[in-house]
């Protein structure tokens, strides 16, 4: 019978600027991807080569590089999770009840490394959100569902939003269709802070997005 060798591995400490650095990457090597996701510089490499994992190859070299936004993918997939990404940046909670404009909106956040991006497709998740990811900015559709898309509720999440101390100053974007000025005005008094009208086109939302937050200001410095 082969004997066994047991290696033991000691607990390695990891400074805090370190996981900070890696937040504000947009591409990673395979072992920078191991350290993020704590698995094996292998396991990154075979999934990478599997094509559970997408990135590119350097030109001639074999070395793999991994972009941010597969690398979330490749996470929120495998269920492991995007806290160490995340470190560092704005969160932003979308509320929308369109899949293909969140899809548009949440890739064009992500790219410039500035935001942590989280999505809701009805009231209920949306005021769940609220208290438990607590963000720095929401993007709110005044038609948005409730559950069941029973009714709508996009003034009562602004109204839950300003109820909640931990979230009563965040800024809120809200965007809808053929809403008469009168409901307009009633969104900016439950707490809306800038109301668009459809059809909104991303990259501008993205610049508001970002102008409200001061990531503007904080690139000219």
């Amino acid at each position: 019978m082969k004997s066994v060798h047991i290696i033991s591995v000691k607990p390695v400490f990891i400074p805090l600027i370190y996981f900070y650095i890696m937040a504000v990457k947009s591409v990673y090597t395979t072992g920078e991807a191991a350290q993020i996701c704590k698995v094996s510089q292998q396991t990154i490499i075979r999934c990478f080569d599997s094509g559970i994992l997408h990135g590119f190859r350097v030109p001639r070299s074999r070395m793999r590089r991994i972009p941010r936004d597969s690398l979330i993918a490749f996470m929120q997939q495998e269920g492991i999770p995007t806290d160490a990404l995340e470190l560092g940046q704005l969160k932003i909670l979308i509320a929308i009840h369109e899949p293909v404009f969140v899809k548009k909106l949440a890739s064009m956040l992500d790219s410039t490394g500035h935001y942590a991006v989280r999505g809701a497709t009805n009231g209920f998740d949306a005021g769940v959100m609220v208290g438990s990811y607590q963000p720095d900015l929401v993007v709110l559709d005044a038609a948005l569902p409730g559950l069941n898309s029973k009714a709508i509720c996009g003034k009562d999440i602004c109204i839950h939003i300003r109820n909640n101390t931990a979230t009563a100053k965040v800024p809120i974007i809200c965007i809808g269709e053929n809403l008469r000025k009168g409901k307009i005005t009633e969104l900016h008094e439950a707490g809306v802070n800038e109301f668009l009208s459809k059809p909104v086109d991303v990259e501008t939302l993205t610049d508001r997005i970002g102008r409200m937050l001061g990531i503007h200001e904080y690139r000219k410095k």
